[in-house]
């Protein structure tokens, strides 16, 4: 059953007859008072409440009720009703605990997805046995593309299995090179949209001036350039998945554009003043600490909360260190089908060696040096020496030096010194044998004062 609390007479009866029309039960209520007095006797599934209760539209009285029905009803998700122009009042209810929040007029649709995607994950929480080792994991999904059995990448892929199934909306953040897009895929493959489009978008690839035709598309003659229509991304996704990647590097003018679309899944092509409506699930992906840059005041707090309905954390390469063989043979095994090479394998001593290896650029960065070593030594089984040739880290990897006592930072910030020595100073090129982008080498430069 699905509470609805809102002072407005019209919205109660539109609610409920939309609700009803769907299949779900309703209990409709006018105040705070009411909806107390409910909930002391009755917890619903869910909770559909408006933010303002009176004359004024500071919401207090909406943020105090979401504390106060929290009290008594704490596991049901309650998505807040309020105006385009009080999102920010929204983020404090999300702040306070509430699932989600929809704005007036709503979208029909993108109401029911909200409702469904609430009460699928609060069903899924409750549910016990769900899959525990990979095997377990593998039998039911489609984890292919994804190598490891770590504890920590377990409880990543258990995390994917709960809600790929899903329209949630997904921020992916860790470390540049943990594979965030690969746990993108695997979002969308064991997804009911698994049929449909997985679009892809670098947004730090993305100029401000052409971030409305990448996006949204545009017509013939829209501007000087336009020599004919372009479908923008949103599009291409209808029906299925649009990945974010690097959100954090978006400009706040963007991020004004892109909220307005995440919002109500509507937008206009450039050239063409009629509104067209998508149906896309959004993840999104990125190294930066959004957190801080929101209260840097760089990332708008009301994109944050839209994009981050659930947050799926990778560990860096050097926590999960037990799957390195797994990831380094297997890079070794597709470098020699590629290039048609015989079978390739490792030496224990050679395994060892990689396992003591920070690897700042993280999988990205071991696959660099496998397939550099396993190129330029010819070889068909990979020792310790080989990988020695080929790394940038000599000094924490010859016998005579140490890595006892040193902080992950400490080697992290010589890994990447010695880097940009190797190759005098050209920062593209030792962010690429790094294997990270030149903005997170950028961030560590400065991290570290180099």
């Amino acid at each position: 059953m699905i509470l609805i609390i809102d002072d407005d007479a019209i919205v109660r009866s539109s609610l409920s007859l939309l609700l009803k029309r769907a299949g779900y039960e309703t209990e409709a209520l006018a105040s705070p008072e009411a909806a107390l007095d409910f909930v002391r006797h009755t917890s619903p599934d869910l909770m559909l409440m408006d933010m303002n209760f009176s004359l004024t539209t500071k919401g207090e009285e909406g943020l105090e009720l979401l504390q106060k029905v929290q009290v008594f009803c704490p596991t049901v998700p309650v998505i807040l009703i309020t105006a385009w122009g009080s999102i920010s009042l929204a983020v404090r209810g999300m702040k306070a605990g509430a699932f989600d929040f929809i704005t007036k007029p709503w979208d029909n649709r993108q109401l029911l997805s909200s409702i469904e995607t609430a009460l699928e994950l609060r069903t899924r929480k409750t549910i016990n046995g769900l899959p525990q080792t990979r095997r377990e994991l593998d039998a039911l999904y489609d984890f292919s593309s994804i190598i490891g059995q770590s504890e920590a990448l377990i409880n990543v892929l258990s995390t994917v299995a709960r809600i790929a199934n899903t329209n949630a909306s997904v921020l992916i953040t860790g470390e540049s090179g943990t594979g965030k897009e690969l746990i993108a895929e695997a979002i969308h493959k064991n997804s009911p949209r698994k049929k449909q489009q997985f679009v892809k978008v670098n947004l730090g690839g993305v100029s401000q001036s052409l971030f409305e035709s990448e996006m949204f598309g545009h017509k013939k003659g829209a501007f000087t350039d336009a020599q004919a229509d372009r479908t923008g991304r949103f599009e291409l996704a209808d029906k299925g998945t649009i990945f974010l990647d690097e959100i954090g590097e978006l400009d706040t003018t963007c991020q004004v554009k892109l909220l307005r679309v995440l919002q109500d899944q509507t937008f206009e092509v450039l050239g063409d003043s009629t509104p067209r409506k998508v149906d896309v699930r959004v993840v999104s992906a990125t190294n930066a600490d959004l957190p801080q840059m929101v209260r840097e005041k760089t990332f708008r707090e009301d994109l944050f909360y839209r994009i981050n309905l659930i947050q799926v954390h990778l560990p860096a390469l050097r926590e999960r260190k037990e799957d390195i063989p797994l990831l380094a043979q297997f890079f070794a095994d597709r470098q020699s089908a590629q290039n048609r090479l015989a079978a390739i394998s490792f030496t224990s001593d050679a395994f060892e060696l990689l396992q003591t290896l920070p690897f700042p650029g993280n999988i990205r960065e071991l696959k660099n040096l496998v397939e550099r070593t396993i190129l330029v030594s010819g070889k068909n089984r990979i020792t310790a020496d080989d990988l020695r040739g080929q790394t940038t880290i000599q000094e924490i990897v010859t016998p005579s030096a140490t890595v006892q006592g040193m902080t992950l930072d400490t080697l992290e910030a010589q890994t990447i010194r010695n880097a940009i020595e190797q190759h005098n100073g050209n920062l593209s090129k030792a962010a690429k044998t790094l294997g990270i982008s030149r903005t997170a080498l950028y961030r560590r430069i400065e991290k570290y004062g180099l």
